[in-house]
Protein backbone atom coordinates (compact mmCIF):
# COMPACT_ATOMS: atom_id res chain seq x y z
CA UNK A 1 0.00 0.00 0.00
CA UNK A 2 1.17 3.41 -0.72
CA UNK A 3 0.52 6.67 0.56
CA UNK A 4 0.86 9.86 -1.70
CA UNK A 5 1.62 12.97 -0.42
CA UNK A 6 0.00 12.43 2.83
CA UNK A 7 -0.57 15.80 4.79
CA UNK A 8 -1.15 14.73 8.33
CA UNK A 9 1.49 11.65 9.99
CA UNK A 10 -1.59 10.58 12.36
CA UNK A 11 -3.26 9.64 9.34
CA UNK A 12 -0.05 7.44 8.51
CA UNK A 13 0.21 6.32 11.58
CA UNK A 14 -3.95 5.57 11.69
CA UNK A 15 -3.25 3.70 8.02
CA UNK A 16 -0.68 1.99 9.15
CA UNK A 17 -2.50 0.73 12.82
CA UNK A 18 -5.07 -0.09 9.87
CA UNK A 19 -2.57 -2.60 7.94
CA UNK A 20 -0.99 -4.11 11.27
CA UNK A 21 -4.98 -5.17 12.07
CA UNK A 22 -6.03 -6.64 9.10
CA UNK A 23 -2.59 -8.41 7.78
CA UNK A 24 -0.79 -6.44 5.85
CA UNK A 25 2.81 -5.13 6.65
CA UNK A 26 4.31 -3.27 3.45
CA UNK A 27 3.74 0.46 3.49
CA UNK A 28 5.18 3.00 1.00
CA UNK A 29 5.05 6.34 1.47
CA UNK A 30 5.75 9.47 -1.53
CA UNK A 31 6.47 12.40 -0.47
CA UNK A 32 4.86 12.66 3.08
CA UNK A 33 4.53 16.29 4.23
CA UNK A 34 5.64 15.58 7.36
CA UNK A 35 9.29 13.97 8.27
CA UNK A 36 8.38 12.99 11.72
CA UNK A 37 5.40 10.88 10.19
CA UNK A 38 7.57 7.61 11.99
CA UNK A 39 6.51 8.78 15.83
CA UNK A 40 2.55 9.20 14.68
CA UNK A 41 0.68 8.15 18.12
CA UNK A 42 -2.14 6.98 16.29
CA UNK A 43 0.18 4.35 15.17
CA UNK A 44 -1.00 1.41 18.23
CA UNK A 45 -0.22 -1.37 18.06
CA UNK A 46 1.66 -0.61 14.37
CA UNK A 47 5.12 1.17 15.45
CA UNK A 48 6.69 -1.65 14.11
CA UNK A 49 5.36 -1.35 10.73
CA UNK A 50 5.65 2.54 11.02
CA UNK A 51 9.32 2.67 11.29
CA UNK A 52 10.09 0.09 8.92
CA UNK A 53 7.38 2.03 6.18
CA UNK A 54 9.79 2.51 2.83
CA UNK A 55 9.79 6.19 2.09
CA UNK A 56 10.10 7.28 -1.96
CA UNK A 57 10.58 10.82 -3.49
CA UNK A 58 8.46 9.46 -6.80
CA UNK A 59 5.71 7.33 -7.12
CA UNK A 60 6.79 5.41 -10.22
CA UNK A 61 9.90 4.04 -8.05
CA UNK A 62 7.18 3.30 -5.21
CA UNK A 63 5.33 0.92 -7.66
CA UNK A 64 7.79 -0.09 -9.90
CA UNK A 65 7.61 -4.01 -8.67
CA UNK A 66 3.74 -4.06 -8.72
CA UNK A 67 2.08 -5.82 -11.77
CA UNK A 68 -1.13 -4.23 -10.75
CA UNK A 69 -1.71 0.02 -9.32
CA UNK A 70 -4.96 0.63 -8.02
CA UNK A 71 -5.65 4.25 -7.17
CA UNK A 72 -8.17 5.02 -4.73
CA UNK A 73 -10.68 8.27 -5.24
CA UNK A 74 -14.10 10.00 -4.02
CA UNK A 75 -15.03 10.51 -8.11
CA UNK A 76 -16.31 14.10 -7.70
CA UNK A 77 -16.82 16.52 -10.22
CA UNK A 78 -13.12 15.18 -11.68
CA UNK A 79 -13.26 13.85 -15.61
CA UNK A 80 -11.56 10.66 -14.89
CA UNK A 81 -10.24 8.76 -17.66
CA UNK A 82 -10.05 4.77 -15.65
CA UNK A 83 -12.48 2.15 -15.53
CA UNK A 84 -13.74 2.91 -12.04
CA UNK A 85 -14.71 -0.21 -9.77
CA UNK A 86 -16.87 -0.43 -6.73
CA UNK A 87 -14.87 -1.42 -3.22
CA UNK A 88 -16.28 -4.97 -3.19
CA UNK A 89 -15.74 -5.91 -6.54
CA UNK A 90 -12.49 -4.44 -6.49
CA UNK A 91 -11.07 -5.98 -3.84
CA UNK A 92 -12.20 -8.93 -5.75
CA UNK A 93 -9.75 -8.37 -8.34
CA UNK A 94 -7.02 -7.58 -6.27
CA UNK A 95 -7.45 -10.56 -4.14
CA UNK A 96 -7.15 -12.75 -7.30
CA UNK A 97 -3.81 -10.80 -8.69
CA UNK A 98 -2.35 -10.93 -5.45
CA UNK A 99 -2.16 -14.58 -5.28
CA UNK A 100 0.32 -13.95 -8.57
CA UNK A 101 2.05 -10.75 -7.86
CA UNK A 102 2.56 -7.43 -6.07
CA UNK A 103 -0.36 -4.94 -6.29
CA UNK A 104 0.43 -1.17 -5.22
CA UNK A 105 -3.17 0.25 -3.61
CA UNK A 106 -2.68 4.29 -3.98
CA UNK A 107 -4.09 6.22 -1.65
CA UNK A 108 -3.88 10.29 -2.33
CA UNK A 109 -3.34 13.77 -0.10
CA UNK A 110 -6.52 14.48 2.04
CA UNK A 111 -6.87 17.44 0.80
CA UNK A 112 -6.47 16.74 -3.04
CA UNK A 113 -6.64 12.77 -3.66
CA UNK A 114 -4.47 11.81 -6.11
CA UNK A 115 -3.21 14.03 -8.84
CA UNK A 116 -3.94 13.42 -12.66
CA UNK A 117 -0.17 12.76 -12.56
CA UNK A 118 -0.24 10.35 -10.61
CA UNK A 119 -3.62 8.61 -11.59
CA UNK A 120 -1.43 7.88 -14.77
CA UNK A 121 0.25 5.19 -12.90
CA UNK A 122 -3.14 3.29 -11.88
CA UNK A 123 -4.38 0.52 -14.20
CA UNK A 124 -7.95 1.39 -12.37
CA UNK A 125 -9.27 2.90 -9.51
CA UNK A 126 -11.65 1.89 -6.94
CA UNK A 127 -14.11 4.11 -4.81
CA UNK A 128 -15.55 3.45 -1.59
CA UNK A 129 -19.72 3.78 -2.48
CA UNK A 130 -20.60 6.44 -0.43
CA UNK A 131 -24.09 7.73 -0.40
CA UNK A 132 -23.23 10.78 -2.56
CA UNK A 133 -20.54 10.55 -5.03
CA UNK A 134 -19.19 13.84 -4.16
CA UNK A 135 -18.47 12.89 -0.31
CA UNK A 136 -15.12 11.68 0.60
CA UNK A 137 -14.42 10.07 4.06
CA UNK A 138 -11.47 10.49 5.86
CA UNK A 139 -7.79 9.02 4.59
CA UNK A 140 -7.56 6.60 7.65
CA UNK A 141 -10.99 5.31 7.85
CA UNK A 142 -10.81 4.95 3.73
CA UNK A 143 -7.74 3.08 4.40
CA UNK A 144 -9.28 0.82 6.70
CA UNK A 145 -12.15 -0.12 4.96
CA UNK A 146 -10.15 -1.01 1.87
CA UNK A 147 -7.93 -3.16 3.73
CA UNK A 148 -10.96 -5.14 5.61
CA UNK A 149 -12.61 -5.13 2.49
CA UNK A 150 -9.13 -7.24 0.98
CA UNK A 151 -8.39 -8.92 4.26
CA UNK A 152 -12.30 -10.79 4.75
CA UNK A 153 -13.11 -14.31 3.44
CA UNK A 154 -15.76 -13.76 0.84
CA UNK A 155 -16.93 -17.14 1.75
CA UNK A 156 -17.54 -16.05 5.20
CA UNK A 157 -20.75 -14.77 4.69
CA UNK A 158 -21.99 -17.76 3.33
CA UNK A 159 -20.96 -19.92 6.29
CA UNK A 160 -23.22 -21.40 7.78
CA UNK A 161 -23.44 -21.02 11.77
CA UNK A 162 -22.01 -23.61 14.04
CA UNK A 163 -24.91 -26.24 14.79
CA UNK A 164 -26.16 -25.99 18.64
CA UNK A 165 -26.99 -29.56 20.21
CA UNK A 166 -30.90 -29.61 20.66
CA UNK A 167 -31.94 -31.16 24.12
CA UNK A 168 -32.79 -34.79 24.42
CA UNK A 169 -36.10 -35.98 24.70
CA UNK A 170 -35.31 -37.28 28.19
CA UNK A 171 -33.92 -34.27 29.27
CA UNK A 172 -37.12 -32.38 28.38
CA UNK A 173 -39.43 -34.97 29.99
CA UNK A 174 -36.98 -34.39 33.23
CA UNK A 175 -37.50 -30.76 32.95
CA UNK A 176 -41.41 -31.26 32.64
CA UNK A 177 -41.97 -33.24 35.16
CA UNK A 178 -40.12 -31.04 37.92
CA UNK A 179 -42.19 -27.71 36.24
CA UNK A 180 -45.20 -30.04 36.65
CA UNK A 181 -44.36 -31.04 40.25
CA UNK A 182 -43.84 -27.26 40.62
CA UNK A 183 -47.03 -26.10 39.90
CA UNK A 184 -48.37 -28.77 41.45
CA UNK A 185 -47.51 -27.64 44.60
CA UNK A 186 -48.26 -23.61 43.75
CA UNK A 187 -51.86 -24.39 43.34
CA UNK A 188 -51.64 -23.82 39.81
CA UNK A 189 -52.70 -27.00 38.14
CA UNK A 190 -56.61 -27.85 39.29
CA UNK A 191 -56.61 -31.46 39.95
CA UNK A 192 -60.18 -31.93 38.04
CA UNK A 193 -58.16 -30.73 34.34
CA UNK A 194 -54.46 -31.93 36.21
CA UNK A 195 -54.29 -34.41 32.93
CA UNK A 196 -54.79 -31.89 29.89
CA UNK A 197 -53.12 -29.15 31.81
CA UNK A 198 -49.99 -31.82 32.40
CA UNK A 199 -50.27 -32.61 28.60
CA UNK A 200 -50.36 -29.17 27.66
CA UNK A 201 -46.71 -28.23 30.05
CA UNK A 202 -45.37 -31.44 27.99
CA UNK A 203 -45.97 -29.57 24.67
CA UNK A 204 -44.68 -26.19 25.85
CA UNK A 205 -41.33 -27.81 27.17
CA UNK A 206 -40.69 -29.49 23.49
CA UNK A 207 -42.07 -26.08 21.30
CA UNK A 208 -39.69 -24.26 23.98
CA UNK A 209 -36.65 -26.59 21.79
CA UNK A 210 -34.09 -25.80 24.43
CA UNK A 211 -30.03 -26.17 23.56
CA UNK A 212 -28.47 -29.30 25.58
CA UNK A 213 -26.41 -26.65 27.27
CA UNK A 214 -29.31 -24.76 28.56
CA UNK A 215 -31.01 -27.94 30.49
CA UNK A 216 -29.00 -28.08 33.12
CA UNK A 217 -29.02 -24.43 33.53
CA UNK A 218 -32.73 -24.74 33.53
CA UNK A 219 -33.39 -28.03 35.67
CA UNK A 220 -31.13 -26.41 38.45
CA UNK A 221 -33.71 -23.25 38.60
CA UNK A 222 -36.57 -26.02 38.65
CA UNK A 223 -34.23 -27.97 41.76
CA UNK A 224 -34.08 -24.60 43.70
CA UNK A 225 -37.31 -23.49 43.78
CA UNK A 226 -38.87 -26.73 44.46
CA UNK A 227 -36.48 -26.69 47.38
CA UNK A 228 -37.53 -23.62 48.82
CA UNK A 229 -41.28 -24.47 48.49
CA UNK A 230 -40.13 -27.62 50.40
CA UNK A 231 -40.73 -29.99 47.69
CA UNK A 232 -38.58 -32.98 46.55
CA UNK A 233 -35.02 -31.33 45.11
Amino acid sequence: MALVSTRNPLNIGASARAMANFGFARLRVVNPYDVAFREARSAVGAAPLLQSAEEFSSLADAVADCKLVVGTTSVGHRELQHPIRRLEYGARLIRRSLAQAPVGLLFGSEKFGLSNEELSHCHWLMRIPTVDPDLSMNLGQAVALCLYELARDPKAVEARPERIRRAGAAENEQITAMLIDALRQSGYINPVTAASTEEKIRRLVRRLDLAARDAPVLLGMLRQVLWKMGGRE
